[in-house]
């Protein structure tokens, strides 16, 4: 795959193949179907409003006038060659007023919604889930990896006062924000740590396998720190001069409380946090997971908590049992413990 979606079909079918087998062999569970956290460079939140007249005779709102009111977004929304992955609603307005909270139960007339859907390529999206399929896996439902690793990362305190999620991979940066409990913006970037290691591999003309261990500060006594630190030091600032402009888009810079929640397999390199703090004058913190609620058993590594967040996001919105989860979910605590020692502290 390169960005997120897929170049190779044959080869993206045998790799996910590859790791349902790990899977099954690490949990003993067969895999049949699953939840998948889709990212890459063409993944949008694009924000429209709707509106629906009141349905019921006395005016009192129902869950149908709701369901109207974001179709109507829907239809307002300027699609061309994108599929819809989730929707959001994050404000409400009825009778012109604002509404605090959900209206189901209010009395008016006309009932206003503004809304976040977002968004990817069609193409991209239906050669990842063929993809999937052609590896004998069935797609239960869709979930944005963003929003996916949000779930995990960010406490509800932060989503409440505001705060964002600053995913930085391999290929892409993405950015989901919240603010009063709720999605607001989201947007990736095609640039990624991938980028870091290339820069380095030709400051220094070194392979890129030596130009990795580097940018993570390992080794390399015999290149200079201060040429190392300026070559990542000018890709990082490309990467969030891109996170700065988007917020100042939305007139969110230096205007979220909670701050930004570093994750991906990007923040395992040196002084990120303050470089973070730096570039957007917000507070700045790498994130981290209670899931298992074991200081022993915390993940180091934040590039999994798109996985996470999927289980915990298809247990909470699926009829599958309490039972059937939790056993899941120990057989998953169990694997992570006996197959990602390395990833552990």
């Amino acid at each position: 795959m390169r960005h997120g979606y897929v170049v190779h079909p044959d080869e993206t079918v045998n790799s996910i193949k590859h790791a349902v087998a790990q899977a099954e062999k690490s949990s003993g569970i067969k895999v049949r179907r699953a939840f998948v956290a889709v990212g890459g460079m063409t993944l949008r939140g694009d924000v429209s409003a709707g509106l629906a007249i009141v349905s019921k005779a006395d005016g009192e709102v129902t869950s149908l006038d709701i369901e109207k009111a974001l179709e109507d977004c829907e239809a307002n929304l300027n699609l061309g060659n994108k599929k819809i992955v989730q929707s959001f609603p994050i404000s409400y307005r009825l009778d012109g007023k604002e509404v605090l909270g959900r209206p189901i139960g209010m009395r008016g007339t006309k009932l206003e919604i503004k809304a976040i859907f977002i968004t990817c390529s069609t193409q991209h999206l239906e050669d990842l889930l063929l993809a999937i399929n052609l590896a004998g896996v069935e797609v239960i439902d869709i979930i944005a990896s963003p929003v996916a690793a949000a779930h995990i990362a960010l406490s509800q305190k932060q989503k409440l006062v505001g705060g964002a999620l600053v995913d930085i991979g391999s290929e892409t940066t993405s950015v989901a924000i919240y603010e009063n409990g709720t999605l607001i913006s989201l947007h990736s970037f095609s640039i990624g740590s991938t980028d870091v290691t290339n820069d380095i591999a030709l400051g220094f003309k070194i392979p890129l396998e030596t130009a990795e261990s580097l940018k993570f500060g390992n080794g390399g006594e015999e290149y200079s720190k201060k040429k190392l630190d300026e070559i990542v030091s000018a890709r990082l600032s490309d990467i969030f001069e891109l996170i700065e402009n988007h917020l100042k888009k939305i007139k969110r810079n230096e205007l979220l409380p909670a701050g930004i929640v570093l994750a991906g397999g990007g923040t395992n390199l040196p002084n990120l946090v303050e470089f973070s703090k730096s570039a957007l004058n917000l507070p700045a913190e790498l994130g981290k997971t209670e899931m298992f609620g074991n200081v022993k058993t915390k993940l180091r590594d934040s590039s999994w908590f798109p996985a996470l967040g999927v289980i915990t996001i298809g247990h909470d919105e699926s009829g599958y049992s309490e039972k059937s989860f939790f056993s899941a979910l120990k057989n998953l605590k169990n694997s992570l413990k006996s197959s990602l020692r390395q990833l552990m502290p």
